[in-house]
């Protein structure tokens, strides 16, 4: 029997993981980015092959990683991490600086960053694992520290997108929420609040088909908190 709630004690960072070029580009929040190799520095990352960012990263034969600072806010997940970028251009409004192989890396709200050639593609079933060959890596702001999967997941009470290699089905984990009314509601899935002292419409009266606006999680995937 697989207790699901065993895999939450595993360490990850978070991360964007970017590719394209000056023209088109893209990125993800990742949580699983790990060195594999010292000499020559090699590191690794997986990608659901239906994310978008997965074709840029074939095409161009390199990829970006920024390291997430632990105070980024729920905006930049909710563009990178929730949101396809075949639905609108991430890019744009984006702190972007593009590296010695002409990829983008993200800036925003980031404490690091490296970029790496594509020496190797694995397949590994629903996702692929890219690995690349360090070309660069610089600070950014050195007084920060670096985000991890285990703090956004207690500060922001927010589950991985769906194409994360950690992505677990709600209904596999043994709880539920439950709380008493309050009129403010969260997102389970990445920790948006709604007020109903601030909007004009009570929660209970918003479309049946109404989506959260960070993430785009269905009405049904709010608590009341």
């Amino acid at each position: 029997m697989i207790n699901f709630e065993a895999l939450f004690k595993i360490s990850y960072g978070l991360y964007i993981v970017s590719s394209g070029d000056k023209n088109k580009g893209n990125g993800y929040v990742a949580n699983t980015v790990f060195q594999i190799t010292s000499e020559p520095p090699k590191f690794a990352t997986c990608c659901n092959k239906n994310n978008f960012t997965s074709e840029f990263i074939q095409k161009h034969k390199a990829f970006s990683v920024s390291i997430l600072a632990q105070n980024a806010s729920t905006e930049i997940f909710g563009k990178f991490g929730y949101k396809s970028g075949k639905d609108f251009d991430k890019m744009v409004d984006t702190q972007i600086k593009y590296g010695d192989t002409g990829v983008p890396i993200i800036l925003n709200e980031s404490i690091a960053f490296f970029e790496c050639k594509l020496v190797q593609t694995i397949d590994v079933g629903t996702h692929l694992m890219f690995i690349g060959e360090l070309v660069d890596a610089q600070i950014i702001d050195n007084t920060k520290t670096p985000l991890t999967y285990l703090h956004y997941r207690q500060i922001n009470k927010a589950s991985a997108p769906k194409n994360a290699p950690t992505y677990i089905d709600k209904s596999k984990l043994g709880t539920k929420l439950k709380s008493k009314k309050s009129g403010i509601y969260k997102c389970i899935v990445c920790g948006h609040i709604y007020d109903e002292d601030i909007e004009e419409v009570k929660f209970a009266n918003l479309p049946v088909d109404w989506k959260c606006p960070i993430c785009g999680a269905d009405k049904k995937d709010f608590i009341i908190v």
